[in-house]
């Protein structure tokens, strides 16, 4: 196999590599809302980063066979492959709008790059490296502000610290091209300065494009990252290394229209994402208002009359209320009657022919004596 396969199979298998490590990075943020920037104790996590990794170091190794105008248009196609393998691993389907948006930034990144003409190898001095670093660190920091104080429209604060993401990841790149410059003339104590930059810009751009994916999807945060990141070194090389577009004017003229194809996906992907997001609200709230119906009147069916009632009651005009109104007490239940029930008078008759015959009257006093009714042994509660 010949140098230039070599390469371009391995930026494809190292575009794969960056597609899986976004596509485990995005799971582990949708599973771990609590965990923003660097969920640790995930082991899914840091299989991500070893993705990351293997796909980094994959690219360089495709750069060091291959030209630059043909390594880095193909790094491009990583959200192209991020998005299949999304749908056929963990069911994460994108919509029209969402592939469209992916191919305008991948064409438009692809174009922008390829057009990017080499130069000889230079490197920055320390003025230079102290400077780009500052202003590296005061944009990340900026755009992690403004994050935070977008919390509100998940979107937005994505594309924003995706943004920061492939800030640190291609000044981190730029400062890796320095340093391997300067080791071709030797090794010295003077470039740990700028390996311990590269250390740090490296670990922001993955803690940061860690907490992008977390309540924003997976398209709109990596195809941020992935333009972003080759831009931002495109442009730093056109500006401190004497990089040119091929072609002239024309050129030059091409790479802006490249430019913005790219940036037209990516509004059309954050513009997609904030569309879904108000949709999903605006289902949560209906069927919240929905689940209110069958407690209060038995079901949405049942609903529909009493709609229509108050339509036609509205409609109709209001009679003038009278002077007085009369309201009802409210009537008070009847009180369970709890009392025994009234005994009878045990009245002790005697048996017809039985010598025992009281008599029906007899002397008291000289007048008639009338004997009352003989009552039971039982007391009664004589009911008034």
């Amino acid at each position: 196999m010949s140098a230039l396969a070599l390469s371009v199979l391995l930026s494809l298998v190292s575009a794969v590599a960056y597609a899986g490590g976004a596509i485990v990075q995005e799971r582990v943020a949708a599973s771990s809302p609590g965990a923003q920037y660097a969920p640790l104790r995930r082991p899914a996590w840091w299989a991500a980063v070893s993705l990351n990794g293997l796909g980094g170091l994959l690219h360089v190794v495709a750069l060091a066979l291959g030209p630059l105008s043909l390594v880095q248009p193909l790094g491009a196609l990583t959200i192209v492959f991020a998005l299949p393998m999304a749908a056929f691993f963990v069911g994460r389907r994108a919509g029209a709008t969402a592939w469209r948006g992916a191919l305008m930034a991948t064409v438009g990144l692809a174009g922008l790059l390829s057009l990017v003409g080499a130069s000889d190898a230079q490197s920055l001095d320390t003025a230079q490296r102290v400077g780009a670093a500052c202003v590296t660190g005061g944009a990340v920091v900026a755009l992690m502000i403004a994050g935070r104080a977008a919390h509100r429209h998940p979107a937005v604060r994505s594309i924003l610290l995706a943004t920061a993401s492939g800030i640190a990841f291609g000044m981190s790149s730029v400062f890796t091209k320095t340093v391997a410059v300067d080791w071709s003339g030797g090794v010295s104590a003077s470039d740990l300065p700028s390996l311990a930059v590269i250390g740090v810009l490296a670990t922001a751009g993955m803690v940061l494009s860690q907490a992008s994916y977390r309540g924003a999807g997976l398209a709109a945060p990596l195809a941020t990252l992935t333009v972003v990141n080759p831009v931002v070194a495109a442009v730093v090389g056109i500006t401190m290394f004497g990089e040119t577009f091929r072609y002239g004017t024309t050129g030059t003229a091409l790479a802006l229209s490249c430019g913005v194809v790219a940036a037209g996906g990516l509004i059309m992907l954050t513009t997609e994402r904030i569309a879904r997001e108000g949709a999903e609200a605006q289902v949560r709230d209906g069927s919240g208002e929905q689940g209110q119906g069958p407690e209060q009147g038995g079901s949405a069916v049942a609903a529909a009359p009493s709609a229509a009632a108050a339509a036609v009651t509205a409609a109709a005009p209001a009679a003038p209320l009278p002077a007085k109104v009369l309201v009802p007490s409210p009537v008070a239940p009847p009180v369970p009657d709890t009392a025994p029930v009234e005994e009878a008078y045990d009245v002790v008759r005697t048996p017809a022919g039985s010598d025992d015959t009281p008599l029906p009257y007899g002397p008291f006093y000289g007048g008639p004596f009338v004997p009352p009714p003989m009552l039971g042994r039982r007391r009664v509660r004589i009911r008034s």
